[in-house]
């Protein structure tokens, strides 16, 4: 179960219905599982996050001789006491979901749900014994689970993100395969921690974002000790030696020529994307339709889908947006509308994001290439500037790095429809730019603005014209 499915849970409980959640995770090829709360809490957002603040730290270090902090001891990360750490809080999380879940009178059954007839399904738990339940309503919040290459060696012996934030030992030189915003988060805080790490990209980086600001990030990568290997695919993983870590060669192919690359690496990570879990939950057999190419479900405005009982929120909706706090929104206002006499719906317009990189990208609405196709180029002008965090200058480091743009569109009096920056605590910085733009930012607004001196979110675009910027 996800943290989106409980939202949608609980508010059922709290409005008085009788509730039952089924969550059950199918190991890795490695084995791996985990506890109540979805990918977010126990694969996600949350230990990525702790082990990028753990990267974080590692730099700060090193700032602090700049600020006069000395220290004569050799200092060096264990991977072994942040894994612990990280999972002991990801456990407390667990614990806490379980609690919430009885106060609330729901009852939960770690077993492995499946339609078999209408308002039926079948509940198989880890030791193979199956129930029958049925249901008035039901919610689908599967989430997804990486992709593998479907190559030879990728099951036996790679790792994906569902496997690191509990890896054992530490991953050593690792190859992270893809170009996702995972790819290059888990990369950037596996760099951070002192490994050696090399990016095989077999495209562009971040599809779907701002280009501008992923090529950004690449760079600013590549600076900091990340290898780029460009427009290759894997096409063989071998084991040369156990371990933990052991050691692996990987064989690939060029996409745009007869070129082939041997590497050897400790771990390959593959983060290729995702794929949603509906297939195997007997959705054909009661007749919801499915997005044969990728899995996910469609539904309309309320997150009902082509069935009136079956709704579904979260990272299976096809065309919505795959982020945690909307997908728990939209569990919360969808039980509110069915069973609260509420009528509101999810607003999944201008909904920020952060790509935790070692620099942070932050972003709120349209990335340059999608506001150009929806409004046309000559309709918009772009504002842009780079900064220098003040915290960064006295150890000197990443001058002219951090960088934010707004896109406007000059026939709605220059109002934001993209906000886009690249710099500290990105996160905290467009959560607030998020609330303005919802409520119809414009550039005169925002000059109007008085910023807080000196912060990063101070930061205003320098006029410029849009083709002259392109």
């Amino acid at each position: 179960m996800s943290t989106n499915e409980q939202s949608y849970f609980l508010e059922a409980a709290t409005l008085g219905k009788k509730v039952m959640v089924l969550d059950y995770v199918v190991p890795t090829p490695l084995g791996t599982s985990w506890g109540l709360g979805g990918t977010c809490v126990n694969v996600g957002c949350i230990p990525k996050k702790l082990m990028h603040q753990a990267a974080l730290l590692g730099q700060a270090l090193k700032d602090s001789r700049a600020y006069g902090w000395q220290y004569d001891e050799q200092v060096k990360h264990n991977w072994e006491i942040m894994v612990e750490a990280v999972q002991n809080y990801i456990g407390s999380l667990n614990w806490g979901y379980r609690l919430s879940l009885r106060e609330k009178s729901v009852t939960y059954q770690n077993s492995y749900g499946e339609f078999v007839e209408p308002h039926k399904i079948k509940a198989t738990n880890r030791k193979g014994q199956v129930t029958y339940h049925t249901a008035e309503t039901f919610v689908l919040a599967t989430g997804e689970r990486p992709r593998y290459l479907g190559i030879p060696g990728d099951k036996e012996y790679c790792i994906t993100s569902d496997d690191l934030f509990s890896l054992p030992y530490c991953p050593g030189k690792t190859l992270v395969v893809g170009a996702s915003y995972v790819a290059l988060e888990c990369a950037g805080f596996l760099a951070g921690l002192g490994l050696d790490v090399t990016v095989m990209v077999r495209s562009i980086l971040l599809r779907g974002f701002d280009q501008e600001m992923a090529e950004k990030i690449g760079a600013h990568m590549e600076t900091h000790g990340v290898t780029f290997i460009r427009k290759f695919v894997p096409t063989q993983v071998e084991r040369l030696e156990d371990g933990t870590p052991g050691r692996l060669k990987v064989t690939a192919k060029s996409t745009e020529g007869p070129e082939f690359f041997e590497g050897e690496y400790n771990t390959v990570l593959i983060a290729i994307g995702r794929d949603a879990c509906t297939r195997n939950i007997g959705l054909q057999t009661i007749g919801v339709k499915i997005n044969e190419k990728n899995g996910k479900v469609p539904v309309n405005d309320e997150e009902r889908t082509n069935v009136p009982y079956v709704y579904a929120i979260g990272d299976i909706l096809d065309g919505k947006l795959e982020l945690t706090p909307v997908a728990i929104q939209a569990g919360k206002l969808l039980a509110r509308r069915l069973y609260g006499g509420s009528s509101t719906k999810c607003d999944y317009i201008n909904v920020p994001t952060t790509v935790f990189t070692p620099l942070e990208y932050g972003s709120c609405g349209l990335a340059e290439e999608k506001a150009i196709e929806e409004y046309g180029k000559q309709n918009l002008e772009v504002y842009h500037s780079l900064f220098w965090p003040l915290e960064w200058t006295v150890p000197g480091r990443d001058n002219n790095t951090c960088y934010a743009k707004i896109i406007c569109n000059k026939l709605d009096g220059n109002r934001v429809v993209g906000f886009h920056v690249l710099g500290p605590n990105a996160g905290e910085v467009t959560q607030g730019f998020a609330a303005a733009i919802k409520c119809g930012l414009t550039k005169e607004l925002l000059d109007e603005t008085i910023g807080i001196h000196p912060t990063c979110a101070e930061v205003r675009g320098k006029r410029t014209l849009f083709k002259a910027y392109l």
